[in-house]
């Protein structure tokens, strides 16, 4: 081995050596500010669980017919400056501003106000079982009945005669 061989290896090595050691300083170094700078368990904050949970919960829920979706609230998105709906002031306003937009068209397997076969098994359980079904929502069979209809700011003395002007038009 010459002379410039060996200089070379010895030059080389030295080179090596140093990079290594830069590399393990910035190594060290980053450690020991990451060690100051970061919070150590983020995940065990009550606040941030409860901003994730907000972020990632499910925009909507959805009404299957032939399940219990009786536990299910029909909610509206807050808006500011927003304005109340009206509220009906006897049981066939109620029928004509919220009722009939199923029990009009039948949709969702209500029953049609006019349809009195289709009443008949309804009205055979009698007016408390109907209340119930209109005030906690209902799904049968055949369909499904959301709490107050979807008008959960109505009162139950309201809801109840609005019941009562669907039974009198259907017998």
């Amino acid at each position: 081995m010459s002379k410039q061989d060996t200089h070379f290896i010895n030059t080389f090595s030295m080179v090596i050596g140093l990079l290594v050691t830069v590399a393990i300083l910035i190594l060290v170094f980053a450690r020991m500010v990451g060690a100051r700078t970061q919070v150590q368990d983020v995940y065990a904050d009550p606040s941030y669980q409860a901003d994730v949970n907000k972020r990632i919960r499910p925009l909507a829920q959805v009404a299957v017919v032939g399940q219990n979706n009786a536990g299910m609230e029909i909610k509206g998105l807050a808006v500011e400056g927003a304005v109340a709906l009206a509220v009906p002031k006897d049981g066939t306003e109620l029928f004509e501003s919220v009722c009939k937009t199923c029990h009009g068209a039948g949709l969702v397997g209500a029953p049609k106000l006019t349809d009195k076969a289709n009443w008949a098994p309804r009205l055979a359980q009698g007016t408390a079982t109907l209340y119930k079904h209109a005030l906690e929502g209902y799904t049968g069979k055949a369909g499904s009945m959301p709490k107050k209809g979807g008008r959960v700011d109505l009162t139950d003395d309201l809801i109840k005669a609005g019941v009562d002007y669907m039974v009198s038009q259907a017998k």
